[in-house]
């Protein structure tokens, strides 16, 4: 199976029921219309149990009653990295066609649906909004993953969902995991976009922040970042415009540009 879903609901149950791509009806149960929806896609060499996935599944259904929808693509994310860019676009259509299932059925509707990928999940939920004629609510990708998608018009843009936003970890310099590109409607770069609080030069360690930081969004909402007006102000910290505070799952977001935040090292990073 190209993908694996797992559901929660709260306030009836934090426990996963998984999703019948197949069969979609037979699951709906486990969703509430009523509640806004939340999709998280891991990157690669992740699943639906490991790295980012149980901490914004936590914090999400922490923070208000929700759906929140899991998606295992472990089937090619754990194979090499190119063979998981290849993937991309195909477990991107399969999510598309789950989520357009699930809104004829009425489980949830895309004006509260907030897709969130980290890593080439990043760019598997750009591909999803695409399929979904950019008509998703909101679209937040960490870090996204820069190898193979420099020049890529595949990648995850502006144009995948009616609200785009992009948290920018470990975008610069030759060893960089994600993208440095603004990509989104509104790109935060935390600390610069580069070499994370705490983290030491170790890339990984700032590229997997971009999930942390969410978390904490979700949880506390406490990161908020001034709008630059150039390059040169993200890098040299001199940022002085207006306000806007970074991830949550606030579907009514306005902004535009490049925004700079500056966290701590450890959670929830204000």
């Amino acid at each position: 199976m190209l993908i694996r879903i797992y559901t929660y609901y709260r306030p009836i149950n934090r426990d996963p029921v998984e999703l019948d791509p197949t069969n979609v009806w037979a699951s709906v149960d486990a969703l509430s219309l009523e509640n806004n929806t939340v999709v998280i896609v891991h990157g690669h060499e992740g699943s639906g149990t490991t790295t980012l996935n149980p901490t914004l599944k936590d914090a999400a259904l922490q923070s208000e009653e929700l759906n929140v929808i899991v998606v295992d693509w472990s089937v090619y994310a754990s194979k090499s990295y190119s063979t998981a860019v290849g993937a991309v676009p195909s477990v991107a259509t399969a999510l598309a066609q789950v989520i357009e299932q699930l809104v004829l059925q009425s489980a949830i509707t895309l004006d509260t649906l907030h897709l969130i990928g980290f890593d080439l999940g990043a760019h598997v939920v750009g591909f999803t909004g695409r399929a979904l004629d950019g008509k998703v609510a909101r679209i937040t990708g960490l870090d996204p993953s820069g190898r193979e998608w420099g020049t890529n018009s595949g990648r995850l843009s502006l144009n995948d969902a009616k609200y785009v936003e992009v948290i920018h970890t470990d975008g610069i310099g030759l060893l960089a995991n994600g993208v440095g590109d603004a990509i989104g409607d509104v790109d935060f770069y935390p600390n610069g976009g580069t070499g994370q609080p705490g983290c030491f030069l170790n890339n990984h360690c700032s590229h997997n922040r971009a999930w942390e930081l969410m978390a904490a969004s979700l949880t506390h909402n406490l990161l908020i970042g001034n709008k630059c007006e150039s390059w040169s102000n993200v890098k040299f910290n001199t940022c002085r415009g207006q306000l806007l505070t970074m991830g949550n799952n606030d579907h009514l977001k306005l902004g535009s540009g490049m925004f700079r935040v500056n966290t701590r090292r450890t959670y929830p990073f204000a």
